[in-house]
């Protein structure tokens, strides 16, 4: 099958697995909550943090164990259903809560092509303009050029995968109206692209770790 900037992957993991890893992060988000809290520890960002510009106030987790076991073993099948020959570079995921607003933006060279997985929790539908156009003016004032393209709704089921083109196609959600929401994005790089080997494990010297600054 040819990939074409964006496709629904259905059941690109089981509902069992995706309900498991969203319980799993509703858990660690408590628990890591009351250990900053209580001053057990502090936000270094290893544990997942509040203080994402994107999201403000939602807890998000770069490179999570978890995650990043996922990034590698959904690999396959998205090459199988897109014909993309890929290599990883990062997860992400956030446990989004009721207000959330995720702006109209492209992604950074390590999300050629971008994923996200509906984990669990309230739908909230992902917008995405498969024009490739640039209307962006300010993504943190959410402020774009008139006559933005309304862009195609999205909503996955639990256990689905949206696969994008993040560098080229604007996306974005509108404010949440639900209580809880969880998604995990599974960033890769095109195996014999420009950033391929440059941007490999979004510069790590392997998964699983926090991001590795000025490297």
């Amino acid at each position: 099958m040819a990939f074409n900037k964006y496709q629904v992957i259905k059941k690109a993991i089981s509902y069992e697995l995706a309900n498991f890893i969203f319980n799993y992060f509703l858990l660690k988000r408590d628990a890591v909550a009351w250990m900053y809290q209580n001053n057990i520890t502090y936000d270094t960002g290893m544990l997942g943090t509040w203080t994402d510009k994107q999201i403000p106030n939602t807890y998000s987790h770069y490179a999570d164990p978890v995650m990043e076991t996922l990034l590698v073993k959904v690999l396959p099948v998205m090459q199988q259903e897109t014909g993309l020959d890929l290599i990883p570079t990062y997860s992400y995921a956030r446990l989004y809560k009721h207000g959330d607003e995720l702006k109209r933006h492209k992604d950074r060279p390590s999300c050629e092509i971008s994923t996200t997985i509906n984990l669990g929790g309230d739908p909230w539908p992902i917008f995405i303009d498969g024009t490739g156009a640039d209307t962006v003016i300010d993504e943190v004032k959410n402020i774009h050029k008139p006559n933005a393209p309304e862009g195609t709704k999205v909503l996955l089921e639990v256990g689905d995968m949206l696969v994008y083109s993040g560098c080229e196609l604007e996306h974005w959600r509108e404010p949440f109206k639900g209580q809880v929401c969880g998604q995990v994005f599974l960033h890769y790089n095109h195996r014999n692209g420009p950033f391929a080997e440059k941007n490999k494990f979004d510069k790590r010297p392997l998964l699983g770790i926090p991001p590795i600054r000025n490297m």
